[in-house]
């Protein structure tokens, strides 16, 4: 992995851009001693680790945009950074960059019930939105499993999912408005409390856009209302082909449960282990299948997935008999990911997203795959949607197998691709899949792509090093550079 070499000009004005920075924000929020910098050297990926030249914490907006216009002014390279639980290297900061940090945007700015959205900053974590509008009979849809860590931003920067993102829509489904500071710190309002925006669909390009268009500084959120009943299936397997046979017969049948999530052996038994959850031991897959709604409905949807699961083979089948227990089948899925880290020094959470019908064929590439490296692998998946999230288990201290689990990681998306899929469900490229965007786009795709970035950070200024495998000058692109206001060939007429 290789990041842009640190710019010696940039890196010449280290103290010149401390100075100015703090008498903007002040002393307090602006970190630059190599102690402090620890904490940001890297995200939720922690292979990958360096620390930036400096970090600023901003209070408000107008902070944020007077920081944008010093670095832009300086040609100086920003990461912006929410609460780091990124597992794609999407916060990875830059050796000569700004660290902007935004855990102090952690306010709920106002809950809109006529409306049923909320107005929330972007260092608010994901589980305290829905927690703020419970009374009221309402909640936030999409539930990353570090939703009670994760915050809304950075959500938004990688259109973030969730267990019930099969029926309710991912990030970029539930929000109605942004406000963005783009690098040469202008603020830009889009969308807002109504449905449904005019013109360009400006806020789908900045969901899932990683940092490197602007800085989110405000959320407006849909908010939903509690169904009427909520139940949920807890479904055992002797095979794990049958429960893929088993997703794929579900959403064939046209019922689209609330979350169906599915577990392999491994997975299994390190979450009973870790939370007690109640899942069978003797099985080698679990799903678990959610119905929500009005209760006739409820009841004749579990009807017709016990029937289906009977079809395919279960072995086991429980239904939630209450909303506690309901609640623990969840929480088992919830703590797979830390529950995994007991059983291993060390785990590479992969994300790449395949057809639900080619699941069972994916399967059996990842056990191929196990034998071919000489790793575990625990999966964990949003099976509903064919979101795969494999947990390839590694010991970062014994020599080689790191490498072995990421070039393990890349044959899976590869594959992902290969079947029809994509490099990324919900977790983005940052630096994780970078280069291997040359697998599902050509050089046309990528040089298009680069050109919308180009139309909000001319100067390859906001998070470069992520999402492309080449870094191109706008001007490679077709853009005119201006550098520092001189035109190139000035003495030709311009029309």
């Amino acid at each position: 992995m290789h990041m842009p070499a640190p710019d010696a000009t940039s890196l010449a004005q280290r103290d010149d851009l401390i100075a100015e920075l703090t008498a903007l924000l002040g002393p307090a929020a602006v970190i630059a001693d190599q102690t402090g910098l620890e904490a940001y050297e890297n995200d939720g990926l922690t292979a990958y680790a360096q620390k930036p030249m400096v970090a600023v914490l901003p209070a408000d907006t107008a902070e944020v945009a007077a920081v944008m216009r010093i670095c832009g002014r300086r040609g100086i390279r920003v990461v912006p950074r929410g609460a780091g639980t990124s597992l794609s290297g999407g916060a990875l900061p830059l050796a000569d960059g700004v660290l902007l940090g935004l855990g102090r945007f952690n306010r709920i700015l106002d809950i809109d019930l006529d409306n049923r959205c909320a107005v929330v900053q972007p260092g608010v974590p994901n589980l305290a939105i829905t927690t703020a509008v419970a009374a009221h009979g309402l909640y936030y849809a999409p539930d990353p499993s570090s939703q009670i860590a994760c915050s809304i931003g950075g959500n938004v920067a990688e259109n973030a999912g969730g267990v019930h993102c099969l029926k309710y829509g991912v990030t970029t489904n539930n929000i109605l408005g942004l406000e963005v500071v783009l690098i040469d710190g202008s603020v830009v309002r889009l969308g807002g409390r109504h449905m449904d925006a005019g013109g360009y669909d400006l806020m789908g390009v900045l969901t899932g856009s990683e940092g490197l268009l602007g800085v989110v500084t405000e959320v407006t959120v849909r908010l939903l209302p509690r169904p009427e009943t909520v139940r949920a299936l807890l479904i055992g397997f002797p095979a794990v082909a049958d429960a893929g046979a088993c997703v794929a017969r579900i959403i064939g049948a046209g019922i689209v449960p609330a979350g169906l999530e599915m577990m392999d052996r491994d997975a299994i038994h390190a979450a009973e282990a870790f939370c007690d959850a109640g899942y069978p031991l003797d099985v080698e897959a679990l799903l678990i299948a959610e119905l929500d709604g009005p209760g006739p409905e409820v009841e004749a949807l579990i009807a017709r997935v016990a029937g289906i699961a009977r079809d395919c083979g279960a072995s086991t089948l429980r239904e939630s008999g209450s909303e506690a227990e309901r609640q623990r089948f969840w929480a088992g899925r919830k703590a797979a990911f830390p529950a995994v880290g007991r059983i291993s020094p060390d785990y590479y959470c992969m994300d790449g997203t395949i057809p639900r019908g080619r699941l069972p064929e994916m399967l059996e590439i990842i056990t191929g795959l196990t034998r071919t490296y000489g790793l575990r692998c625990a999966n964990v998946f949003h099976a509903g949607d064919g979101n795969l999230h494999p947990l390839i288990l590694y010991d970062a201290n014994a020599a080689g197998e790191l490498d072995r689990a990421e070039a393990f990681g890349a044959e899976i998306l590869k594959a992902c691709v290969r079947l029809g899929g994509v490099l990324t469900g919900e977790h983005g490229v940052g630096i994780e899949k970078r280069d291997l965007m040359g697998e599902m786009f050509n050089d046309a795709d990528l040089a298009h792509q680069q050109r919308l970035k180009c139309a909000f950070d001319p100067d390859g200024l906001l998070n470069p090093g992520k999402v492309f495998p080449t870094l191109h000058r706008c001007a490679e692109l077709g853009r005119m550079h201006v550098h520092k206001g001189q035109l190139p060939h000035a003495h030709l007429p311009r029309f």
